[in-house]
């Protein structure tokens, strides 16, 4: 701004201000100012009073989406339970030493061979239990002898007391001697039987007619009943499959269901059957086991892991397709419309799935609309267009 001073009486200054009015930079930029809050002005009043205009003024038309919805109704399913285990001998058996035991002189058989009852798998030197069997029969022979000698002069006793030359008590003695001999043959005999079993016992036996597992004994080795099993055999070839199940599963399977197993990394499937279920369950793990019959084949090695599916029944229940069944935290649901075509939430409890669809164990009737598809879109309580179709059986 700009200011002028005048001398007045003598020394002293007064500022005066000389001029109010601002510079023309100022006052343009005021000018700027207020035509841009005059058009700004003009514009919002444009637009709130053109709007209500433009509102219509009859009721708004709402926009209804069209779903597909199927009735489910209630189908027969075939209960499938799909499940793991180990496969093993159905009667395994352990053949060790009977006998005395020794030196083992021959193994006779290989794993993977079959055998027949009592088919010797393994010798055992018996060069001592031979003698000793021959001085049993040696005995027996002795004994005999003895028996005879005792008979003879039984004999002639027995002519002569009826001539009065042996008196009735010498023809008693006589007979005592002859029954005594005959015993010690029988007792001969005896020891020289029970010399031979255990001798035939030295040999290792296959106890019944079955498949070579495993075998533990080589040429050479000593062995003795404290050996511990030194073959290993499937009775009869039979094999199974020892699946592990939950508790839920066992309940409802019974034996003489069908099964398929499938060992791993073989793409060839045994037809089986269930035989035995677990009559107990592990406290720890809550599952149990199901004993799954089968018959032999060489791709079956007992400790190899297969797959087993195991049809158990079947039930009625309501399928629908995968599309229709969603899940959240809460679970799994689908969306039914209700008399006035609003979706409604219903939670549901799936069973098995399978190329004809999933399976629903409790949550629905089978008589219910269920939204097919777009189900993912809808909301509880929105209102839609449902178009029927036909559930494919």
């Amino acid at each position: 701004m700009n200011y002028e001073t005048q001398t007045i009486s003598g020394s002293d200054e007064q500022v005066l201000l000389s001029d109010l009015t601002p510079p023309p930079s100022n006052r343009r930029r005021n000018i700027i100012i207020a035509v841009i809050v005059v058009v700004l002005a003009i514009a919002i009043a444009a637009y709130v009073f053109g709007h209500k205009k433009a509102a219509p003024t009859g009721p708004v038309t709402e926009s209804v989406p069209s779903v597909t919805v199927v009735v489910p109704g209630r189908q027969t399913i075939d209960r499938t339970i799909s499940t793991t285990g180990t496969l093993a001998a159905r009667r395994e058996m352990p053949v060790g030493v009977a006998g005395e035991g020794g030196m083992v002189t021959r193994v006779l058989v290989e794993p993977g061979q079959w055998v027949a009852a009592g088919q010797v798998l393994a010798t055992v030197d018996r060069s001592v239990q031979t003698q000793t069997a021959a001085s049993l029969a040696a005995s027996v022979n002795v004994a005999r002898s003895d028996e005879s000698i005792a008979q003879a002069e039984l004999d002639r006793a027995q002519q002569l007391v009826d001539r009065g030359f042996i008196s009735k008590a010498d023809l008693q003695r006589k007979a005592a001697t002859r029954d005594a001999a005959s015993a010690r043959v029988k007792v001969a005999q005896a020891t020289l039987a029970e010399a031979r079993a255990r001798n035939g016992r030295l040999d290792i036996r296959a106890p019944a007619a079955g498949l070579v597992l495993t075998r533990g004994v080589e040429p050479g080795q000593i062995v003795s009943s404290g050996s511990g099993v030194l073959f290993r055999m499937a009775m009869g070839g039979q094999m199974e499959l020892r699946a592990m199940m939950s508790e839920s599963d066992l309940a409802g399977l019974k034996t003489g269901a069908r099964a398929t197993v499938t060992p791993v990394g073989s793409v060839r499937s045994f037809a089986g059957e269930v035989w035995q279920v677990s009559p107990i369950i592990d406290p720890t793990t809550r599952q149990g086991i199901a004993r799954v019959a089968l018959t032999y084949d060489a791709a079956l090695r007992p400790g190899g892991f297969a797959a087993a599916s195991i049809q158990s029944g079947s039930s009625a229940a309501p399928l629908l397709p995968e599309s229709a069944v969603q899940s959240d935290t809460r679970g799994n649901f689908v969306y039914v419309l209700d008399a006035a075509n609003k979706a409604v939430r219903r939670d549901i409890v799936v069973g098995q799935t399978t190329d004809a669809g999933v399976s629903v164990k409790s949550g629905l009737a089978g008589t219910e609309r269920v939204v097919m598809a777009a189900a993912a879109f809808l909301t509880p309580g929105q209102k839609v267009k449902p178009i029927v179709r036909k559930m494919e059986s």
